[in-house]
């Protein structure tokens, strides 16, 4: 059964946008690259493959029109760099100002989200790959312009994708979405029935929270962006409506948390009725797996639960509750009343999204483009950002400087002990070095580990083989694992990206084991200023800044609670401004529990009124 499951998650692996994105660029890398080698153009083909792959990073999740112009963001960020470094003098005193302030500047940039740090990266992956002296006739402003070609090549590949697959990347994100509700829906349905579990279910429920915030988020830029930019599809329309029962079946089981322990005393001698909720609650969660399984089109079983049936018990187990008290209304019966009541509308909403998947397109509501558009999260571009963070209060500003200053350190260090790839330090640096202590710890670990294995498992193959058309298969091979797993699992992409180092080297050098040697060195140079930088360079603690999360979310369910009082008191419809703030009472929530789950990752020392912070999170 379990190489069964398995064997499943691999077949869904090689489904994922993910891998499909990995092809794309390996494709993007490789194609120019062969064809430049056949045509005797290498230093241009290889230009060209090092153009896409450095436009690639921003090719994210998301909005299509965002993504275009992160990809040609990327590739203009990264000519400028490339010649930036090819022009710098060979004088090391003056590269390493040069190079600390660049650094600086490309890392600052990511004050505008997400997006704009992953170009700012294409920036210092070229600063970085600059020192490597890749080419030996190009002159630094040719380099750069067919470095510039490469991602106009990548943008062109990534869009005809976009049109062969377009529901793709919808799909994979409400299958996502469907699987992480269901798996929220089985954590609430074993704390009613194991005590045991509710310490590791509410952590776990925590997670789950952030995560599902995050899943919204990105599936709402999805639908939104394409209503506005291609028209109001049935297929999207669909599952617009879909994504919308599926907020509120998340936002209400938020909003509906259960007193287990005060539930334990009341019915100390009726565990029916807590079983029968927990056979309900886990068939709404076999139900939402059931629909994604549709929507994925995984598999054609029928569904093989009946909610209706589940809920029937649930009343008949509180009516049996009911007639054993002593008072008609106790305080056990009013719990289990409010309960049941709050399951009923959440199967409704269940089988609210089986009807709008089974009903023609043309019967379904349609929502006002200027209603959507109010529920994304819009990026502020304002300059004035570039001023106002200027300062140790901002974790941007600290990471940017704490970033520069260690790869100056690291290309010195790297310089004056003569070591063959120095830039390899600096490479590691800039992938490993994260504005938060943990995540940058947990890398460097996973960096240096995955090097190891991908570096013992190279050394084997290279003894025992020595054919250099399957080193060229392996290393394209392992370059799309590298990047397929890099989302899901650092440390399988840090082994599959030296496998994919050591084989292209293998193909040109010699001396290949050397190469492997000085690999690993580098890694864990690299990965160690990285940890030890994050420790002690103006470090980002979360007990400094969480005071105003904390302050940020209780005032988001104030406002929420007023949006409540004012519906109560006009009666009708929802109104949208009722939708928004319990959106941005659950966001503020989930940056909450973001932010203590990063404070659990760092030094004890560091874990100040943790206790306190955590009771607060969950209440």
């Amino acid at each position: 059964m379990k190489i069964k499951h398995l064997l499943l998650e691999f077949i869904q692996f090689l489904k994922s946008s993910n891998f499909a994105k990995a092809i794309l660029i390996a494709i993007a890398i490789v194609t120019p690259i062969t064809l430049g080698n056949l045509f005797g153009f290498f230093e241009y083909g290889l230009a060209i493959g090092i153009g896409a792959l450095l436009s690639s990073p921003s090719d994210i999740t998301g909005s299509t029109r965002h993504k275009r112009i992160g990809i040609l963001l990327s590739a203009a960020i990264a000519i400028i760099a490339s010649i930036m470094g090819g022009y710098l003098p060979t004088n090391l005193w003056i590269q390493l100002p040069v190079l600390g302030i660049a650094m600086f500047i490309l890392a600052y940039i990511s004050i505008y989200g997400f997006r704009a740090s992953l170009i700012g990266f294409s920036g210092l992956f070229a600063l970085v790959l600059s020192f490597a002296k890749v080419s030996g006739t190009l002159e630094p402003y040719e380099r750069a312009l067919f470095i510039g070609v490469g991602g106009l090549w990548y943008l062109l590949l990534t869009t005809v994708l976009d049109m062969l697959s377009p529901k793709k990347q919808t799909d994979e994100f409400l299958t996502k979405t469907l699987q992480l509700t269901a798996d929220y829906l089985t954590i609430r349905s074993k704390l009613f029935n194991d005590p045991a579990y509710r310490q590791e279910g509410y952590e776990k429920i925590l997670q789950l929270q952030s995560e599902l915030n995050e899943t919204h988020e990105k599936l709402r830029e999805i639908l939104i962006d394409s209503r506005k930019t291609s028209g109001n599809s049935p297929f999207q329309r669909k599952r617009l409506l879909i994504l919308i029962q599926l907020i509120d079946i998340s936002e209400l089981a938020m909003a509906n948390p259960v007193n287990y322990e005060k539930l334990d005393q009341l019915l100390e001698n009726h565990t029916e009725q807590k079983i029968a909720f927990y056979k309900l609650i886990k068939a709404m969660s076999h139900r939402l797996e059931y629909i994604a399984d549709l929507v994925n089109k995984k598999s054609n079983k029928k569904k093989n639960t009946s909610l209706e049936e589940e809920l029937r018990l649930v009343r008949k187990s509180i009516d049996r509750y009911s007639q054993s008290t002593i008072e008609e209304w106790d305080e056990g019966h009013i719990i289990l009343k409010n309960l049941y009541d709050y399951q009923v509308q959440q199967i409704e909403k269940i089988n609210k999204i089986e009807q709008i998947l089974n009903t023609e397109s043309g019967k379904l509501r349609i929502i006002k483009n200027d209603v959507t558009t109010r529920f994304l999260t819009e990026q502020d571009y304002d300059p004035k950002l570039l001023v106002e963070n200027l300062n140790f209060k901002s974790p941007i500003f600290k990471h940017a400087l704490r970033l520069a200053v260690i790869v100056v350190i690291g290309f010195l260090i790297g310089n004056l002990f003569k070591l063959q790839n120095p830039y390899w330090i600096l490479l590691t640096i800039i992938v490993i070095m994260r504005p938060t202590y943990g995540l940058t710890k947990s890398r460097s670990w996973q960096r240096i580990i995955g090097t190891v294995i991908g570096a013992i498992v190279a050394v084997g193959i290279v003894l025992l083989i020595h054919n250099l058309t399957l080193f060229a298969i392996l290393g394209v091979l392992s370059l799309i694992l590298a990047f397929a797993t890099i989302q899901k699992n650092y440390r399988t992409a840090a082994a599959f990206i030296t496998l994919s180092v050591v084989f292209v080297y293998a193909l040109l050098k010699p001396d290949v084991l050397s190469v492997i040697q000085f690999r690993v060195v580098d890694t864990a140079l690299g990965a160690g200023l990285a940890a030890i930088g994050n420790a002690i360079l103006w470090p980002t603690r979360e007990f400094t800044g969480i005071k105003e999360i904390i302050s940020k979310s209780i005032l988001a369910n104030k406002n929420y609670l007023l949006e409540i009082a004012n519906y109560y008191e006009k009666k009708g419809l929802r109104p949208t401004s009722y939708k928004l703030s319990r959106k941005n009472a659950f966001l503020a929530t989930g940056d909450l529990n973001a932010a203590m789950q990063r404070m659990t990752q760092e030094p004890s020392s560091q874990q100040k009124n943790l206790e306190n912070i955590y009771e607060l999170v969950v209440l």
